[in-house]
């Protein structure tokens, strides 16, 4: 969820600002890529639950840091266009973990649907405040070309998938 959040965070909080600064467009322009990078996430969200039931939540979830991975690591060294088309793709794949964390954290708690709602909710918003927060202040000692360098790296940490118990149930 952290490696999600950040990256998100920091795309939804500078994204903008980060193609104003790199490519010299406009201010309009660079509002569009970013609602594109947006309504990719919905998508991701979408597809992403459909996929999880199909192939199961721990290889969405897989998906979603492997996947992007690359696409991350290239975005920071894009020129316009690929920026654009990057981000999409960044977002869709990032996106489609979310229904199933959500769904893998009501099996580990069964019973408990509004409290895990509830923090699934508060939690990314409280993950997502702070990463932007801390990235602004790390854009302001450096820049923001430096700062999705950095972000570039952060799906990596998902590798703690690893580690996550075994709990789906058979798919019918």
């Amino acid at each position: 969820m952290f490696s999600k959040n950040a990256y998100s965070a920091s795309l939804g909080s500078y994204y903008t600002l980060y193609v104003i600064g790199k490519f010299h467009v406009s201010v309009q322009a660079s509002q569009t890529l970013l609602f594109l990078f947006l309504l990719a996430q919905a998508l991701g969200s979408l597809i992403g639950g459909q996929v999880g039931d199909r192939f199961g939540r721990r290889e969405i979830i897989w998906f979603s840091i492997l996947g992007a991975l690359p696409f991350t690591l290239l975005l920071p060294y894009a020129n316009l266009v690929w920026t654009a088309v990057l981000t999409v793709v960044i977002g869709m794949i990032m996106a489609s973990a979310f229904p199933a964390i959500l769904v893998y954290a009501l099996e580990l708690l069964p019973g408990k649907v509004g409290m895990i709602a509830g923090l699934f909710y508060g939690v990314s918003f409280g993950l997502g405040a702070l990463s932007a927060a801390l990235f602004g202040v790390y854009a302001d000692m450096t820049s923001l070309t430096t700062v999705y360098q950095l972000c570039a790296f952060l799906p990596l940490i998902g590798l703690l998938t690893w580690f996550l118990p075994k709990i789906e149930r058979p798919r019918a």
